[in-house]
């Protein structure tokens, strides 16, 4: 039975993957799910999975040297997936320091960690072990005209401190896989959207906020450009990578649904007016008059869109959702989960909320 390691599995990304891997290979495989179980971390994401005998939840730190090196130790790791992050750039505006250690040196240790457990005595490593790291397209920055996109070799060029944080954990992996042969592949994704993601991301803040009827804030013009991929499609393509990807290599996976945060709020809008029931008294004040434009983000990039033409070609991975559909099924999540939501959005996340929006 193979055993996959996945750090940050209680996330939004890697709960679903967790969720994905048991629906593809169910009894096959073995998980041990590591999450440090910080604010967007929650164990209710994997309820339905907690109970089975592949199953396993370690709650630790990825940069507790000590916690990561035993997991090795008393497990043969085959496979490692890197989800472990911070990764609101709000929040690492008002503080990079927890993202340069979560990110980087977290990063780090997981790569010794593996490393160590890995290496055969002349330096090659034992066969069939995989370290994928899981980044995002926010390390390529910002781009200016239509038409352009981000491959796999165009420049780094992080504007946040998240992002910044980001390219740099990429940049030790590839060091690894240049210095030591490390069996280790990177994948960077557009965003994601999907079932269990916390509610300080735009779309479920816009579902969560519409259905309450409180306002929708609004960054600077609402114009700028995000590229949507829905998790299902993100958790499949970091599966085929690890299965089907060439070693050393990196991997775009983009969602091929490039829209204006504007675009999405009043898609989001029309949605829930068409779902909810005319009944339904949460019907009334859903309206644009819910949307208020917010001071813009601090170095706030114009527009990501992602060509993820190499795995296609390679791998044979395509988006499979589009966003009108995945909204869809996103929305009907929250419906049907909503004492779920109401117990994230209490407490610490809402005094977070009136910071950075109020």
């Amino acid at each position: 039975m193979r055993t996959y390691l996945v750090t940050g599995g209680a996330g939004f990304i890697g709960s679903n993957y967790i969720h994905y891997m048991f629906k593809k290979y169910d009894s096959e495989i073995r998980i041990i799910n590591v999450d440090k179980l910080t604010y967007a971390g929650n164990l209710a994401n994997l309820k339905d999975v907690e109970n089975r005998e592949n199953y396993e939840f370690i709650k630790a730190d990825i940069c507790d040297n000590e916690a990561i090196n035993k997991i090795f130790e008393e497990n043969d790791i085959d496979r490692v997936v890197h989800f472990a992050a911070e990764s609101h750039v709000d929040r690492s505006i008002k503080n990079p320091d927890v993202f340069v250690k979560t990110n980087v040196l977290g990063t780090l240790v997981m790569l010794n960690a593996a490393k160590h457990a890995w290496e055969n005595e002349d330096g090659s490593f034992k066969a069939d072990k995989k370290f994928l790291h899981v980044s995002t397209d926010e390390v390529y920055g910002s781009l200016e005209n239509d038409g352009e996109f981000f491959y796999e070799t165009t420049p780094y060029d992080p504007h946040s401190p998240y992002s910044a944080s980001k390219a740099s954990s990429d940049m030790l992996v590839r060091s690894y896989m240049d210095t030591y042969k490390f069996p280790a592949n990177i994948t960077n994704c557009s965003n994601n959207y999907g079932p269990y993601q916390f509610p300080e991301k735009l779309i479920p803040l816009i579902i969560n906020n519409a259905l309450k009827g409180n306002k929708l804030p609004v960054y600077g013009d609402g114009k700028n450009v995000r590229d949507w991929l829905y998790v299902e499609d993100h958790a499949k393509g970091i599966d085929m990578v690890q299965e089907k990807g060439r070693l050393f290599e990196t991997y775009n996976i983009g969602g091929h649904n490039e829209k204006q945060n504007i675009e999405i709020i009043n898609i989001i809008l029309e949605t829930l007016c068409e779902m909810l029931p005319d009944d339904d008294e949460r019907k009334k004040h859903i309206n644009k008059d819910l949307i208020e434009y917010v001071e813009d983000r601090k170095g706030h990039d114009r527009r990501y869109a992602i060509a993820p033409d190499k795995i296609k070609e390679e791998i044979g991975w395509y988006p499979e959702t589009m966003f009108e559909d995945g909204i869809r099924l996103t929305i009907k999540w929250y419906f049907d989960h909503a004492q779920l939501m109401e117990n994230v959005t209490s407490g610490d996340y809402q005094k977070y909320y009136q910071e950075m929006y109020k």
